[in-house]
């Protein structure tokens, strides 16, 4: 029986499982984890991420908070539905939320261009960003986007500078960011709200510069060979958190975030207020410092013991230090 089919019947026998109310969900998870190998570990949660019943991010902030109000349009150009914002009462604590929003259904995902962002859309987090700074709230973003969109409209309103202000900005911000990739991390459209302090990823989420079947398509010169292209970018949490690039990985409920959104958004929830109550304790100072610390950092690496490469960001904004 082919890998493909094995899961098919894994995941019948869960759906049994939940209707007889028994409790395999451990040994699905483990009987998943054999199955999952090298290029088809990252293959399968390349599916997983994008699977069309995982959690968006306002089914994420509802189960979260305690209540909440979205927020909306950039005061320049227009509202952007692919990207949502607004303010979250967490425990007690006010939270400015922003994150990518995708549909359930074509004519949601049409109208959410598919969690793909326009440059209004980093505009508008932007301002609610800068906001939270000013009323001393921390921030909190969930990340789920294949990219930023890559239309004509979208490249004449300036897509390149609202998220290249944001990078530049929220590394700044005196306040707490926390970042939860909760699906797919995608190139700049993830880094325009993915900067911050403490960056975690699902267990079944993808974090790269491009999808595997563009990598495919250019280096591998086959868009079909895409399974091939996940296993070789190293872009699962397991990687990303091996890289230093994220600070931990948050586990899933049973064959992924899809089967319990309840359960997931308890997880990502107890780990945000975690997070919020470690970095709360420290002066905006130091946060500053060590979230630049953080950010300059990534891209280095070792030949034994020599640092060879100084890091993106630090090559980046090399010689422009303020703030």
């Amino acid at each position: 029986m082919k890998s493909d089919e094995l899961r098919g019947k894994l995941q019948e026998l869960q759906e049994l499982a939940l209707r007889e109310n028994i409790d395999i969900g451990a040994d699905i998870d483990r009987l998943n984890r054999k199955l999952a190998t090298g290029d088809e570990t990252a293959w399968q949660r390349v599916e997983l991420a994008r699977h069309q019943e995982r959690p968006t991010t306002l089914d994420m902030i509802r189960l979260m908070s305690e209540r909440f109000i979205e927020l909306h349009g950039d005061r320049a150009y227009g509202d952007d539905p692919a990207l949502v914002g607004g303010i979250a009462t967490i425990r007690g604590v006010n939270f400015t939320f922003l994150g990518h929003q995708k549909g359930r259904n074509m004519k949601e995902n049409l109208r959410r261009n598919y969690g793909m962002a326009h440059p209004e859309g980093y505009r508008k987090a932007l301002r609610l960003a800068q906001q939270a700074e000013r009323f001393g709230r921390p921030i909190l973003t969930l990340i789920d986007t294949p990219g930023a969109f890559p239309g004509l409209a979208a490249e004449e309103r300036g897509i390149g500078e609202a998220i290249a202000r944001n990078l530049r900005d929220f590394s700044t911000l005196r306040t707490p960011i926390i970042c939860v990739i909760i699906g797919e991390g995608g190139s700049g459209g993830a880094l325009g709200i993915g900067v911050g302090d403490r960056v975690y990823m699902l267990e079944n989420t993808v974090y790269s510069v491009i999808s595997p079947e563009g990598f495919a398509s250019i280096l591998l010169r086959d868009a079909k060979k895409a399974r091939q292209a996940a296993g070789l970018m190293k872009m699962t949490a397991p990687d990303l958190r091996d890289f230093r690039i994220i600070d931990g990985i948050l586990a899933e409920p049973g064959a992924g975030a899809h089967t319990d959104h309840q359960a997931i958004a308890a997880t990502v929830r107890q780990q945000v207020l975690r997070a919020y109550d470690e970095l709360s304790k420290k002066r905006v100072d130091q946060l500053l410092r060590e979230r630049s610390a953080r950010l300059l950092s990534l891209g280095d690496y070792r030949a034994g013991e020599e640092t060879v490469s100084r890091g993106l960001f630090a090559r980046l904004f090399s010689g422009r230090r303020g703030g």
